[in-house]
């Protein structure tokens, strides 16, 4: 058998293009900025897609006050997350509605996540649900097209049903924020936050349990109570997803090493 040809190993793909769709409001600044700061510095092309081209921004509870020293993101995350606002991908979106809009340009779609109510408008959108159900199936090995996810995100991906209500994601193996991390932080915080741990409202299901529901089992949920850096990659697609922002730097990093990936064997 002839012996793969190795091509600038240890490289990133620089050309590798990138999307993050986006709600207007609402998504977490580390699932956000982290992964955007690792991709700027591989030299990707980087994308930021909303519904109408709004300049979107994240969860001012996770950046700012009491809420942002208590349960939000680090200081490191933050001067990251100020950064990405004045990048020039940020401040000029596109539009995931417009009537020419394709995912097709992109080698890598990223979906991230968050708690406050705003990211329904990912997560329930039929436009987005329409375009991941024509790009995630290209995601199919050999392919070198990626999806990755983190947190709410993975919601974008299960709620993405074909006419069988399948999800597309219904034969990978995925993980998303546990039932015992978001009931810890609803219930912790209830007294003073209300609802906000509850995307969907108190009552509603929690985010593993809409996951799995989505899944052809329910062993295809992964995850762990160790609340150190975890992510799940799919065998037989290039989906890559974690649960919460402490996943987010290690989350990058390994979709950067499946780039590379690609990158080594022709």
């Amino acid at each position: 058998m002839e012996e793969p040809q190795i091509i600038n190993p240890g490289t990133t793909v620089a050309t590798a293009k990138v999307i993050f769709i986006m709600a207007d409001y609402g998504h977490d600044p580390t699932e956000t900025a982290v992964p955007w700061g690792v991709f700027k510095t591989a030299g990707y092309e980087i994308s930021f897609a909303t519904e109408s081209g709004k300049v979107p921004q994240c969860d001012k509870k996770m950046l700012e006050g009491v809420t942002q020293k208590l349960l939000g993101a680090t200081k490191e995350a933050v001067a990251t997350y100020r950064k990405m606002q004045q990048s020039d991908e940020l401040l000029h979106p596109l539009s995931w509605s417009a009537p020419d809009f394709s995912l097709d340009p992109f080698d890598l779609v990223v979906l991230p996540g968050g708690h406050e109510k705003g990211v329904r408008q990912v997560i329930e959108s039929p436009i987005v649900h329409k375009l991941m159900l024509d790009y995630f199936p290209k995601t199919k090995k050999p392919s070198r097209k990626v999806v990755a996810a983190v947190c709410h995100g993975v919601m974008v991906l299960s709620e993405s049903k074909d006419a069988n209500g399948r999800s597309v994601i219904h034969d990978c193996v995925t993980t998303a924020l546990p039932t015992k991390f978001e009931q810890a932080a609803y219930w912790s915080t209830r007294a003073f936050l209300g609802d906000y741990y509850k995307t969907f409202g108190h009552g509603s299901e929690n985010v593993q349990e809409s996951v799995t529901k989505a899944l052809a089992s329910p062993t295809q949920f992964k995850s762990t109570m160790n609340p150190g850096p975890f992510v799940v990659e799919d065998e037989n697609y290039n989906y890559i997803s974690a649960r919460y922002p402490a996943d987010a730097e290690l989350f990058a990093e390994e979709i950067i090493k499946l780039f590379e990936s690609f990158n080594r064997i022709v």
